[in-house]
């Protein structure tokens, strides 16, 4: 990639910073179930988000595993109330361990960087 070139100055379109992170789970130890149907996820993928005026707050989770007769499937849940101000009440304590785990392993999304 020694050939790449850029020009311009880059800009947020909003005040919104979004990072994704992983969690890899250990099979078995969680089973979500919608509808009748229990997934039992191996992966979840949480997205935190950070608007300029605000703290980092847990927006969504996607949930991708297996249900018992192996179909893969993925599920997302909203993490956000309907005012986008804080967390959505009534979901199961399991989602929010989760969503936990990954913002421990992001480091409390103290995210530090050093520019080069």
């Amino acid at each position: 990639m020694h050939d790449l070139t850029a020009t311009g100055t880059p800009a947020l379109a909003n005040d919104q910073i979004c990072i994704e992170v992983d969690a890899f789970l250990k099979e078995g130890t969680l089973t979500l179930t919608k509808g009748g149907e229990d997934l039992r996820p191996i992966h979840a993928l949480v997205k935190f988000v950070f608007a300029h005026d605000g703290p980092w707050l847990a927006d969504e989770v996607t949930f991708r595993g297996k249900t018992s007769d192996g179909k893969s499937v993925e599920l997302t849940v909203d993490l956000l109330n309907d005012s986008f101000d804080g967390p959505r009440a009534g979901l199961p304590d399991p989602i929010w361990e989760v969503v936990a785990i990954a913002a421990t392993s992001a480091g409390d999304i103290g995210i530090t960087y050093t520019y080069p």
